[in-house]
């Protein structure tokens, strides 16, 4: 297995693999208890950016560029099931641009794109430059959507790590650009919370036209990190019936 990708935990005779990319700040372990919320025939393997966690000692990315062409590169390469790629926040937009780059080949073209609290990418990040931002609304910014609470910050070590993650994901999202001529030959879906501050159920329906397959919206209870809050169980039922959908055609042909 690729340094980009851990796998919670690896399931050989997985028939789907989930490929989670992390929001701005977060790291892998964020996906850490979703193999408990999902069938045993999903293998969910979480990626590691450069600069946090068993990556720390690499320098963050600050472009789109390296971190999906990096990524494409990494799941196309590892054999395994076919694969869903999913993205939370701004990895909904890292999770895009890896699609796009892995239906470049049959072969390696993803079952299915699923986005969770993200603008559609064309329509950019309304010009926000966190990454300018002094160190203390920096925090503000993450804490403001449910990220990490302030008392978990309160180590220096911690702190300073969690403000250059940030920093340099939202320089990463501040620079991105939208280029792609066509939709994806991938359908998508789309989740997000009726009360996420960021962004707001009337937002998600601008991912329709970055697909040219099947499209769904799926609104919850909840906020940015809908996920987490009291629609989970909801929400993981809806993804658990996705992925075995997304699969069963397949399985059939064999």
């Amino acid at each position: 297995m690729s340094r980009w990708l851990r796998c919670f935990p690896p399931r050989p005779d997985a028939v789907v693999r989930l490929v989670c990319v992390p929001g701005a700040g977060c790291s892998a372990s964020m996906f850490h208890g979703w193999s408990r919320e999902l069938p045993d025939q999903v293998e969910v393997c979480a990626v590691q950016p450069p600069g946090r966690g068993a990556r720390l000692r690499e320098e963050p990315l600050t472009r789109m560029e390296p971190y999906a062409d990096g990524l494409a590169a990494a799941v196309a390469a590892d054999p395994g099931p076919p694969v869903v790629v999913l993205g939370h926040s701004l990895g909904a937009l890292i999770a895009f641009e890896t699609a796009a780059r892995l239906a470049r080949d049959p072969a390696t073209t993803p079952l299915a794109l699923v986005v969770a609290a993200h603008r559609a990418p064309a329509r950019g990040n309304a010009g926000f430059a966190g990454h300018r931002l002094p160190e203390a609304e920096v925090l503000a910014v993450a804490t403001g959507l449910g990220g990490p609470a302030a008392g978990g910050l309160a180590e220096p070590a911690v702190r300073r790590t969690a403000i250059r993650s940030l920093r340099a994901d939202f320089e990463l999202d501040h620079h991105y650009r939208y280029r792609h001529p066509a939709p994806l030959p991938v359908p998508i879906t789309v989740y997000g919370g009726d009360a996420d501050p960021a962004v707001p159920p009337a937002d998600l329906e601008g991912w329709r036209a970055h697909t040219g397959g099947a499209f769904r919206t799926r609104v919850f209870p909840g906020g940015h990190f809908v996920q987490d809050g009291p629609a989970r169980a909801g929400l993981f039922a809806d993804l658990s019936a996705l992925l075995l959908d997304h699969v069963r055609p397949l399985r059939s042909t064999r």
